[in-house]
């Protein structure tokens, strides 16, 4: 098992910044893409960006000039920088991982809220 602990969320006025971390620990093989997704009320979990061992990344739409992600891999550990934030990011944020043998891990989520 893997677990996910994500933090660095809170409340940030829009245009400002946050950055989100994510600490794998546990008995696992190895992880290969580490991802975050989020989560508004009354919406659908959505990918915002991911990260594979090798440094690959994929970003949204919605994100991409904003967000940046990034990797330890030798910590196991998963951040996500997140400038000029709107307050349609506002969000429940999730660390997501994926090893080797395909087992889907996610973290309990931090709240992101975007308000003046």
């Amino acid at each position: 098992q893997v677990q996910l602990v994500e933090s660095g969320g809170g409340l940030v006025q829009p245009g400002g910044s946050l950055r989100l971390s994510c600490a794998a620990s546990g008995s696992f093989f190895s992880i290969n893409a580490m991802g975050w997704y989020r989560q508004a009320p009354g919406k659908e979990r959505e990918l915002v960006a991911r990260i594979t061992s090798g440094g690959s990344t994929v970003y949204a739409d919605f994100v991409k000039g904003r967000f940046t992600i990034s990797r330890d891999n030798a910590k196991n550990t998963l951040v996500l920088q997140m400038n000029s934030l709107k307050p349609e990011d506002t969000a429940v944020y999730y660390c997501n991982a994926v090893n080797e043998l395909r087992a889907v891990f996610w973290g309990q989520g931090t709240q992101v809220t975007v308000s003046s």
